[in-house]
């Protein structure tokens, strides 16, 4: 793996071409250094910052991932969507052009990206993550999507405090079935309910910095923290723009929830949100870039139309 220096001054990860063939047959590949120890200093003090002045909460951007979300509980598994949006300092960054770097590596000179959050597992009570697929998030499954996740330690990951399992070919089963987590629709989680077998699962325990790239129907689990330290992770997602299915899919798990962060947020859109969606999603470069904007688009129209 070779870091040649960019325009900026930063180093863009080069993968060697066992990573890149290990990624495509196993669906994911661990990077040693994604970020150096000072820009890693420097997330984790925004983000803490950001967790407690619960930013982004009212529109629905902050949330706890593996309860039912309510004022006044401690979060099992906070989480913080597009941080970007709330924060200048995350725009330029080691980590984001070298993220950019890999991803176009691995799907191709059109991936751009798409999504991002950061997600915090408390000391001795951070939930575990359920097994799941990204893909399976997905709010229009009737795309075709090719994505992938960069997702970076903050401090080490290890099995004490909740590293990433991922199952080795499993993003070549397709989506499989998903339910939401323990049946319950108020929680934000979904777990995957079949068709795996997770003692074949390969643990990717990294160092702060490191960095866990999986596809995004690779099958991947992370257990509970149970050390004394909260553990962190940075996940920026790429993806070339999707493409109508041949077939039409049903991820009905997603059309069932009843969750009070997205009560909140159909709230936010209400008072004029949607407005901030468009510009947000304008100051991130989307509606520059053609394909993307029409996926954009046709999502907007369905969102406007739900309500």
């Amino acid at each position: 793996m070779q870091s040649p220096q960019n325009e900026s001054g930063s180093r863009d990860v080069i993968l060697d071409p066992e990573q890149i063939d290990a990624f495509h047959r196993h669906g994911f590949v661990v990077v040693p250094q994604m970020s150096d120890a000072a820009e890693v200093a420097k997330l984790t003090g925004i983000f803490d910052r950001m967790f407690a002045a619960r930013v982004g909460r009212s529109e629905r951007a902050q949330y706890d991932i593996l309860g039912h979300d309510e004022d006044g509980v401690d979060a099992r598994l906070p989480t913080l969507i597009n941080p970007i949006d709330y924060e200048r300092a995350l725009r330029q960054l080691v980590f984001r052009s070298n993220a950019l770097a890999v991803a176009q590596q691995l799907l191709g000179p059109k991936a751009v990206p798409s999504f991002e959050h950061v997600i915090i597992k408390p000391a001795r009570q951070g939930g575990a993550t359920p097994w799941h697929q990204d893909e399976a998030y997905r709010a229009d499954p009737n795309f075709e999507y090719e994505q992938l996740s960069v997702w970076m330690a903050l401090s080490e990951v290890t099995l004490d405090n909740g590293c990433m399992r991922c199952i080795p070919g499993s993003h070549r089963l397709g989506v499989l079935p998903h339910r939401s987590f323990n049946n319950d629709p108020k929680v934000h989680a979904i777990e995957c309910t079949g068709g795996f077998d997770a003692a074949t699962a390969v643990a990717c325990p990294v160092s702060a910095g490191g960095a866990t790239i999986h596809h995004g129907r690779t099958l991947h689990y992370a257990g509970p923290n149970d050390s004394d330290a909260p553990r962190y992770a940075y996940i920026l997602a790429f993806e070339v723009p999707p493409k109508p299915t041949a077939s039409r899919r049903d991820f009905f798990w997603n059309r069932e929830k009843q969750t009070a962060n997205r009560a909140r947020k159909s709230h936010w859109r209400r008072r004029g949100g949607v407005v901030i969606e468009v510009w947000r999603k304008f100051r991130r470069g989307v509606w520059s870039r053609p394909l993307q904007a029409v996926f954009e688009v046709r999502r907007l129209l369905q969102t406007l139309l739900r309500r």
